[in-house]
């Protein structure tokens, strides 16, 4: 016994020591880059797209009329940053590690009355200032947040701000103009053409590294109309009118400070933009929301398997065969139960589809949970979905082959290219048309061709493939042998009442699911239209296990119920009652973008085809059918 505990001491210690020895590593890209005093680190400042709450379409730096870098550059994006519309490139504010300055100039834009290009340029800057448009800029992998006061004494900081704002012709100041008092003159824009920029660092003097790193970066958009000629920074507000009358010059100048701060890490720079996000206790209520629901439904499957279904077999097995025959209800179809379903070849294409979209997401979300697709780590889990939804070619091909097999098919061939081709066909198809639209828009969010053909080659050279190779795999394996015997004459469904007919048993299907994914809908819809920075991963996980419990345990409810009424087609019903769920999403998503975007009459179509078209793109992604 001495010695048992003994080699388990030493096993424990030996494992505590190895892995006290290990060594940390970095993700790829979010190393920690230290700036020096002696060296004079130049700190580069990139800008992104442009986006509003009011409008999906988003449009690059260079479509307005902003100061250009003379050197412009674009750093690499992955695939994910190119399929969310990112588009970064560097700017023409400059400026050294710990080198305070105030009021450079950076450039000045001249608009003169009459000239048909200026005017173009002027008006898609007053139009960018009615959307509320706002500048989204980079440091060191970090956002330059706008930090400002809100209710109850809270402070929220925004990864953006505007580039301007409107006081209305009745004098109704709209967003960003109700910061200051002196933007008050009627149908006027006031252009945010000064900032503050003010940039917090770690110094590694105290802990024994050498040089700084930076924590945060904020800045305060200011509008002013300086001299041009020997800027100063001060003065009234930048006006525009509305009326294009005059000719129109605007001065942009910034300011640059830095301050130190040991107390914030370099590991939680993130925080002071993550808690002013939404709290986690409306997180928590959504949490015991969906644990309501799985558990009435979890008692409701446990009452039928182990009561009902128990009883109801137990007394099966006892009685003779005449009683047995004047029995009622789901025992009277076990002849017909196993029957193939009609349009078999197409639900098994679907399941092969649902079920590789399924470990997709598992596998993607169980990453993020881990930290491994934070936001910093930009484009990352579209990237990594996007890859993983081409790698798992192989299940899709094998499930659905093995399901056609199983329903009496023979047309293999035509299965295994339509696992292959038909959904992501017709995601793509869609994708691609309202990539024209955007395209012809101008916006940002138009996928540039190359980055389609890889998609393309991505799909026909990599997916493809596999799922071949799991068709052959599945069409090799023996079908799945039924419990019981298919009767030769199918038996006649007697009248079905309104509950067990299929249309209203599958719409309450997919509701009991939507109940408690609702309020996380929320959230994920309101970054998206909002372009808000998600995080919550590991709320998104444990929702979406709660979600699949729960589509799992309503199919099994209502398919219960519809063998009990003699109805024997359970295949497509089942199928649908899960997949009902991605119907209602879509309607939600329609109307909280509809309470959200206000765009103009004139662009209200093109709006709503683009958000629909990346609503596809994205809940393909989060959601199951089936």
């Amino acid at each position: 016994m001495k010695r048992r505990i003994h080699i388990s001491f030493v096993c424990f210690y030996s494992l505590v020591s190895y892995f006290h020895s290990c060594t940390a590593f970095y993700l790829p890209g979010l190393a920690p880059v230290s700036f020096c005093d002696e060296s004079s680190s130049e700190i580069e400042l990139f800008v992104n797209r442009l986006d509003s709450v009011e409008s999906v379409l988003p449009y690059e730096y260079d479509v307005f009329d902003f100061c250009q870098d003379t050197k412009e550059r674009r750093p690499s994006e992955n695939l994910g940053q190119v399929l969310f519309g990112e588009r970064i490139e560097s700017s023409p504010y400059k400026f050294k590690f710990n080198e305070d300055f105030k009021c450079k100039k950076v450039c000045t834009k001249t608009y003169k009355k009459g000239a048909r290009q200026d005017m173009a340029k002027l008006d898609f800057l007053k139009m960018g200032m009615q959307l509320n448009y706002q500048h989204h800029w980079i440091i060191d992998n970090m956002p330059v947040t706008w930090c400002y006061d809100v209710e109850d004494g809270q402070k929220y900081c925004n990864p953006g701000f505007p580039i301007g704002c409107l006081v209305t012709m009745d004098g109704r100041a709209k967003d960003a103009c109700v910061i200051n008092s002196e933007f008050n003159k009627k149908n006027t824009f006031y252009v945010f053409n000064h900032v503050d920029i003010k940039i917090t660092y770690h110094s590694g003097a105290a802990e024994g590294w050498r040089g700084a790193r930076l924590v945060a970066a904020t800045l305060e958009p200011k509008s002013i109309n300086t001299d041009q000629t020997n800027p100063t920074c001060e003065g009234p507000p930048m006006e525009v009118p509305v009326d294009f009358d005059n000719d129109v010059s605007i001065l942009y100048t910034y300011s640059v400070t830095f301050s130190e701060d040991n107390s914030i890490k370099w590991a939680s720079r993130w925080d002071y933009i993550l808690v002013s996000m939404p709290h986690t206790n409306i997180q928590w209520f959504s949490i015991m929301n969906s644990l309501v629901i799985v558990l009435f439904l979890s008692g409701m499957v446990a009452m039928i398997m182990l009561r009902t279904l128990h009883k109801d077999i137990a007394r099966y097995n006892q009685v003779d065969q005449e009683d047995a025959q004047e029995e009622s209800g789901w025992k009277q179809v076990h002849g017909d139960v196993f029957r193939p379903p009609r349009k078999g070849m197409l639900l098994s294409v679907f399941l092969g589809q649902g079920t590789q979209i399924f470990i997709m997401t598992f596998i993607t979300l169980f990453l993020a949970c881990l930290g491994f697709l934070s936001p910093a780590n930009r484009g990352a889990l579209m990237t990594c979905a996007v890859v993983l939804w081409v790698l798992l070619g192989t299940p899709a091909g094998y499930v659905s082959a093995r399901l056609y097999k199983t329903f009496g098919g023979e047309k293999w061939k035509t299965n295994v290219l339509l696992t292959a081709l038909l959904c992501p066909g017709i995601v793509f198809a869609d994708f691609f048309l309202m990539n024209l639209i955007l395209w012809v828009e101008g916006s940002s969010a138009a996928i540039p061709f190359g980055t389609l053909v890889a998609i393309l080659a991505l799909w026909f050279g990599i997916s493809v493939p596999l799922t071949f190779v799991g068709a052959y795999f599945g069409f090799k394996k023996a079908a799945i042998e039924q419990p019981v015997r298919t009767n030769q004459i199918p038996r006649q469904i007697p009248e079905q009442s309104f509950f067990t007919k299929p249309i209203p048993g599958i719409v309450m299907g997919g509701i009991l699911p939507f109940g408690c994914i609702f309020i996380q809908l929320f959230f994920i819809l309101n970054s998206i239209w909002s372009h808000q920075m998600y995080y919550m991963f590991g709320f998104l996980f444990l929702v979406f296990i709660i979600l699949v419990i729960t589509c799992s345990e309503a199919t099994i409810l209502l398919c219960y119920f519809h063998l009990c009424a003699e109805d024997y087609h359970w295949w497509w019903r089942s199928f649908l009652t899960s997949a009902t769920n991605r119907g209602i999403v879509s309607c939600r998503s329609v109307l909280l973008l509809s309470a959200t975007v206000c765009a103009p009459p004139s662009r209200q179509f093109l709006t709503n085809l683009a958000s629909f078209s990346r609503n596809n793109w994205i809940f393909r992604l989060l959601l199951v059918c089936k």
